[in-house]
């Protein structure tokens, strides 16, 4: 149902006469409680700065300190497959384009790296698309419920710790979740105009989802959902046959680049669906439950629940559009067995316009209908303030320096890992084979340092490791025979993986490893005192 503004009695706009988020506002007049008559044109013009506002929160908290460390895994391997789209000549031979995921992202770092390769560039290309689905979700949550609601839902998403954390990184998420709430707003645009070339368009942007990250693929089962719980939605078989034909369309371009590549392309890319498919748990069962409410805001998850409660009464198609977009990834994630932080992001749009919906539309039944107007004068805009504070400051403590060694897979970038780079490339000489925990730290060197490295903990079997990364299958015989040079330690491959740091510490002690360099960051103690630590200790190792 669409929002409602406190108007003067005047001639309401109707349906035939303007966009439906006006429907049920006057003509020529709008009386915001307590305040002064104002002109359409003058709200218009109030709801334009305020969006303005919001994308600028947004934009700085995005912005703040953005490289102020080096990449993380993740972003050194998509970082790496766009230098090497670009040609690099170095990271080309340390990072193969076909790796385990379609290229869209990695294409467009590319065309920013023919400028130079620079790890700001890429983090840079992140924050556009992030601060675009901001405009995408104030459009969905003007079209489904009004204007403000879209505001409302474009400030919660600007200060989002969810999404600020992840559109800060050169992660593929921010980009598909873009693509994915466009597909929103477009099969949203379908439902209320019925016209097919809608619902094209949103299956030719759900190709882009695909084309981003595979597993966005999965949103076509929220959009089925969908339409089978909205009878009152009407899918004409041809309509809906052209839909799926541009859906296959734009995925076929990542095959298609697979087939041209050729040297094998395509069975690498068939080894990491296989490999994608059979990885063992990386997490619990309650990942999810336990990580994800907090970076999306516990009162904003709350608001969204309230809202689909609160109109269950007055259910509509936006209300199950909604609820599939927001169940459907939860269930199969939770059931897939490997679960990362970022993987739910496209839920986020979902879960911000409905608890908009709320602060902006909701009138309680037990309030007295004179009442109402002067309570809501300052009910609503402290409300959404008291959320959106409650945004704000996690996502402001996120940005700010780590000082402690745990550090969650796609939760930022690595402290000391780019210092840690530059000093192999001016130091180490060329060709020299650096042994890491794992593949992690093993990334960032080869990124930034240009000499390759391989993680202790790759398993030697095919089907438990990531087709890139090869196993250290015999440490001892490489180091006596030279092939080894440098073992390095880190924290927070350490903290994740006790067993091959305590492996890696053995070799360093059993080969008289000489620490030649180390990185230090702030680290809070127990008792809360920070001082400086090693975090990331180089040791040079001799043959015996």
């Amino acid at each position: 149902m669409l929002c409602e503004l406190m108007i003067e009695p005047l001639p309401t706009i109707t349906s035939k006469s303007v966009r439906p988020a006006l429907i049920g506002v006057p003509a020529t007049l709008i009386r915001f409680p307590g305040k002064s008559v104002v002109t359409a044109q003058d709200f218009g013009r109030i709801a334009t700065i305020a969006l303005v506002a919001v994308t600028v929160v947004g934009l700085g908290l995005r912005l703040w300190q953005i490289n102020s460390l080096g990449y993380n895994s993740d972003e050194a391997v998509y970082a790496g497959q766009g230098a090497a789209l670009a040609g690099d000549p170095e990271l080309t031979r340390f990072f193969p384009i076909i790796r385990a995921h379609p290229m869209l992202f990695q294409f467009l770092l590319s065309v920013v790296f023919q400028f130079g390769v620079n790890d700001l560039y890429g983090r840079i290309l992140s924050v556009a698309f992030g601060i675009a689905t901001i405009f995408v979700v104030a459009k969905l949550g003007h079209l489904l419920y009004g204007r403000w609601v879209g505001i409302t839902a474009a400030l919660f998403i600007a200060v989002m710790p969810y999404h600020v954390i992840v559109t800060r990184q050169v992660l593929l998420d921010g980009p598909m979740t873009f693509f994915a709430t466009l597909t929103l707003y477009l099969v949203a645009r379908f439902a209320t105009t019925g016209r097919p070339g809608l619902l094209a368009a949103a299956g030719a942007s759900l190709g882009l989802v695909f084309f981003s990250k595979e597993t966005g693929l999965l949103l076509a089962g929220a959009i089925y959902a969908f339409l089978a719980l909205s009878p009152q939605i009407r899918v004409r078989i041809r309509d809906l046959a052209l839909s799926l034909f541009c859906l296959i369309l734009v995925m076929g371009l990542y095959p298609a680049s697979l087939a041209f590549a050729g040297g094998g392309a395509s069975d690498k890319a068939k080894g990491y669906a296989v490999w994608q498919l059979f990885r063992r748990p990386n997490h619990t069962w309650d990942f999810y439950a336990t990580v994800v409410p907090p970076a999306i805001g516990p009162l904003v998850i709350l608001a969204a629940i309230l809202g689909l409660w609160l109109l269950r009464r007055e259910w509509t198609w936006r209300e199950s559009l909604l609820l599939s977009w927001i169940v459907v990834p939860i269930v199969v994630f939770q059931l897939y067995p490997v679960k990362g932080f970022q993987y739910l992001l496209p839920t986020a749009p979902a879960f911000a316009v409905l608890a908009a919906w709320v602060l902006t539309c909701w009138r309680p039944s037990w309030v007295v209908r004179r009442a109402w107007p002067s309570i809501a004068a300052w009910a609503r805009p402290l409300a959404t303030a008291l959320i959106a504070l409650s945004l704000v400051i996690p996502s402001w403590q996120a940005i700010q320096p780590p000082t402690t060694t745990l550090r969650l897979a796609g939760g930022g970038g690595i402290p000391g890992g780019r210092e840690l780079g530059s000093w192999i490339k001016d130091s180490a000489p060329e060709g020299a084979v650096f042994v890491t925990i794992g593949p992690s730290m093993a990334n960032i060197i080869q990124f930034y340092g240009h000499r390759k490295a391989y993680g202790l903990s790759v398993s030697p079997n095919p089907l438990h490791r990531n087709p890139s990364y090869i196993p250290v299958i015999n440490p001892d015989a490489q180091i006596r025979n030279g092939e080894v040079q440098y073992l390095v330690y880190d924290a927070f491959s350490a903290a994740r993986s006790t067993t091959f740091a305590n492996t890696l510490q053995r070799y360093v002690d059993k080969y008289a490893g000489r620490e030649v360099h180390a990185e230090y960051m702030n680290v809070t103690a127990d008792d809360g005192t920070a001082a400086p630590t090693k975090v990331i200790i180089v040791y040079e190792v001799q043959p015996l």
